[in-house]
């Protein structure tokens, strides 16, 4: 995984947006795989401005979003199609009819969650996962315990998430109990994840996904097995890692290759 340590959230959140731009700058037709909640936010404002000012085009681009309450429909302003199309969707040129979310109303879940796996499948797969992680280190909603193999299906949240998740609901007992997620299996399929996380109550959780052993009671550490993950977080979220000093030498490696400054790196001689 390669770790990147910004200073807060918004200096990684335009990061992160460089590397989406640069993808869709090089395959407008490129596959985006879509999170919720607060880490993306700033993220998604600064994929707004690179449209608004600098003509950034997704217009041919196709999202599919990691999960969905079940149980909530488009309307309901907890709902995360609700989520996408305030925060992103209605301020970009993208066509809704690309964009893809799971139908918390589907009454057959399986038949509902295979077919969203097949949309994937034809879409040409994932090119682009974003991803947060949550408090207890799951991802989408791959509650600890999940199967590393899992595909997208139904699952019951946890109570953590639950907790967590609360304060969008004005209460535990408000918060639906079920979802449709991604599974683990789905999401390492994808060609290249981004993974965020912002503030102090992140950093177990990054570190347990970035240094700790691969576990399912941590789903995120699944990502260790991915072939190409890049993780941005701001100095809260990484006080914990105890590799930093390596992670930043392999930004100056990095940076000094994209250059073209290979003498440095001890490449093409003296």
């Amino acid at each position: 995984m390669r770790v990147i340590i910004e200073p807060d959230s918004a200096a990684a959140s335009r990061r992160a947006a460089c590397f989406v731009a640069e993808l869709v700058r090089k395959k407008p037709e490129c596959v985006l795989g879509m999170a919720t909640g607060s880490t993306p936010l700033l993220l998604y404002q600064e994929m707004i401005r690179l449209h608004r000012e600098e003509g950034l085009d997704f217009s041919h681009v196709k999202t599919f979003n990691l999960d969905e309450y079940v149980g909530l429909g488009p309307a309901h302003p907890q709902s995360y199609r609700f989520f996408m199309n305030q925060n992103l969707f209605s301020q970009i040129n993208i066509d809704p009819n690309h964009t893809h979310i799971p139908d918390g109303r589907a009454l057959d879940f399986e038949a509902h969650c295979r077919l969203y796996e097949q949309k994937i499948k034809d879409a040409g797969g994932i090119d682009l996962q974003i991803l947060g992680v949550g408090s207890d280190g799951h991802i989408a909603f791959n509650e600890p315990g999940s199967s590393l193999g899992s595909r997208t299906r139904l699952k019951t949240l946890a109570s953590e998430t639950i907790r967590d998740n609360a304060r969008y609901f004005g209460g535990e007992d408000k918060v639906p109990r079920l979802a449709i997620t991604m599974g683990i299996g789905t999401i390492l399929e994808s060609h290249r994840c981004l993974f965020l996380a912002f503030g102090p109550h992140k950093a177990t959780a990054v570190r347990d996904t970035v240094e700790g052993p691969i576990t399912a009671q941590v789903t995120a550490s699944a990502l260790q097995l991915h072939r190409e993950v890049i993780g941005l977080f701001d100095e809260a979220a990484a006080r914990l890692l105890v590799r930093r000093d390596y992670y930043a030498e392999v930004e100056i490696s990095q940076s000094l290759l994209e250059q073209g400054r290979h003498r440095e790196l001890g490449i093409g001689g003296v």
